[in-house]
């Protein structure tokens, strides 16, 4: 995948504000990348360690931690998120109506 994609990639991530989540295709449509959500997805896999890039704002579309919560980067996600005031249902998602980022303004910001 070229670095420009990546970049894109990472830049949209970077405008997701604290407490706030985005999914893989929302990242990849404001990346000018629509259709693309897997490709979010490689990219964010392939993140360089201590990018400072908010990986952990992105969920999938169901507003759920792709990755296996049990250990690893899963539990590492949800704790991060956890850290931001995000709130987790009883099924383990995130009230994407509540906590989604949107670029409208006009939309209320959570906290």
């Amino acid at each position: 995948m070229p670095d420009s994609l990546n970049a894109r990639i990472y830049e949209t991530v970077c405008r997701i504000p604290s407490g706030r989540v985005a999914t893989y295709g929302q990242v990849a449509r404001e990346a000018g990348l629509p259709g693309q959500a897997r490709l979010v997805g490689y990219a964010l896999h392939n993140l360089p360690d201590h990018s400072g890039v908010p990986w952990h704002r992105v969920v999938n579309a169901r507003g759920g931690i792709s990755l296996d919560q049990t250990y690893g980067s899963g539990r590492l996600q949800r704790a991060l998120l956890e850290t931001e005031d995000v709130i987790f249902t009883d099924d383990g998602r995130i009230d994407l109506a509540v906590y989604g980022w949107m670029q409208d303004s006009s939309h209320p910001t959570v906290g």
